[in-house]
C-alpha cells in the first residue's frame, strides 16, 4: 500500500534513580525504529565521543544564537559553565522519516518540551516506593548523604508532576518496565495521525490487486 508513517518523539523522564537510564538502553536494544536524541553542548568532546553521535559540539555563542532563535526544544545551563539542550532540527527531520525518538531527560525539561512539543508522548518512570527509592539512591554508594537527601527531596517534589504526563510506568521489575515503555511506543504507531498514506490510499481508489 506505500504507506507512510511519521515517527514520535518519546520523552522518558522521572526522578534520579529510578533507572529510566538503564530502561532507554533497553529499549534503544530492543524495538526497531527507535533513536536517542542527540544533545547539543558547548563542552569539549571527550576522546571518545563523537560529532553528531554523541553530542552535537557548539560554541557558547552558536548556542545562544540557537536560543534566541527558537531551535532548541529545551536547555539548560550547568553551573555557568556548559550549556546542554535538545535541537529542534534533529526531532523534527527524524520524525519525518518515520523514526521514533527517545529523549530521556528530568523532569522540569520534560515540561519544556511538552509546552513546544505538546504532542509528544510523556512518559514518567516512578519507583515502586518512596522506600525503595531512597534505597538505590542510597545503595549507588556515589554520593554523600547531605546530596541524596538533596537528590530524595527533589524526587519528592518531581513524584507530584505525575498527572503532567501521559503514561506512568512504575520499575518495580526492570523485564516489565522495559515491556511497558515498548508497548506505550508500539501502541502509539497504530495512531491514524501515524498512517498519512492509508486513508489516502483507500479514499483515492487504489486498484484491486488481481
Amino acid at each position: 500500500m506505500g504507506e507512510k508513517r511519521k515517527g514520535q518523539l518519546i520523552v522518558l523522564s522521572g526522578p534520579s534513580g529510578v533507572g529510566k537510564g538503564e530502561i532507554c538502553k533497553r529499549v534503544l536494544n530492543e524495538l526497531d525504529g527507535v533513536i536517542l536524541s542527540v544533545s547539543a553542548t558547548t563542552r569539549k568532546p571527550r576522546p571518545s565521543e563523537r560529532e553528531g553521535i554523541s553530542y552535537f559540539f557548539v560554541s557558547r555563542e552558536r548556542f545562544e544564537a540557537m536560543i534566541d532563535a527558537g531551535e532548541l526544544l529545551e536547555y539548560m545551563d550547568v553551573f555557568g559553565t556548559n550549556y546542554y539542550g535538545t535541537p529542534k532540527r534533529f526531532v523534527e527531520e527524524s520524525i519525518e522519516k518515520g523514526l521514533d525518538v527517545i529523549l530521556e531527560i528530568d523532569v522540569n525539561g520534560a515540561m519544556n518540551v511538552k509546552r513546544v512539543m505538546p504532542d509528544a508522548i510523556a512518559i514518567f518512570i516512578a519507583p515502586p516506593s518512596l522506600f525503595e527509592l531512597k534505597r538505590r539512591l542510597t545503595g549507588r554508594g556515589t554520593e554523600t548523604a547531605e546530596q541524596i537527601e538533596k537528590r530524595f527531596a527533589k524526587a519528592r517534589d518531581e513524584l507530584c508532576m505525575i498527572d503532567h504526563y501521559d503514561y506512568v510506568v512504575v520499575n518495580d521489575d526492570l523485564r516489565r518496565a522495559v515491556q511497558d515503555v515498548e508497548d506505550i511506543i508500539r501502541a502509539d504507531r497504530l495512531r491514524v495521525c501515524r498512517a498519512e498514506g492509508i486513508k489516502a490510499s483507500f479514499c483515492a481508489g487504489e486498484a484491486l490487486d488481481k
